[in-house]
């Protein structure tokens, strides 16, 4: 399993069986996004939580490594990682 994939899934408490949705529609994730892409500036120091989002692959192909979309993926992992705190 990628570090990138273990920090996600360890952070959020899935496991390889969980239904991870994805972070735009709650529909099956089967992608984790670098909100920050490691070919765009990224690097390997980017496999952070607050850089790695869950995506359906409808919404990694449409929004993913898309400078323009990247304040509002950043908008929408942020809005998730409070929503788990205030859980």
């Amino acid at each position: 399993m990628k570090n990138h994939t273990q920090i996600y899934m360890s952070h959020f408490g899935y496991t390889l069986d969980s239904f991870i949705p994805c972070e735009i529609c709650g529909g099956r994730a089967v992608d984790l996004h670098h909100i920050t892409a490691r070919g765009m500036g990224g690097g390997r120091g980017k496999d952070e939580i607050e850089n790695l989002m869950a995506l359906c692959r409808e919404h990694h192909m449409e929004y993913g490594d898309k400078k323009q979309y990247k304040e509002y993926l950043q908008e929408i992992h942020k809005k998730h990682l409070e929503n788990l705190v205030n859980l």
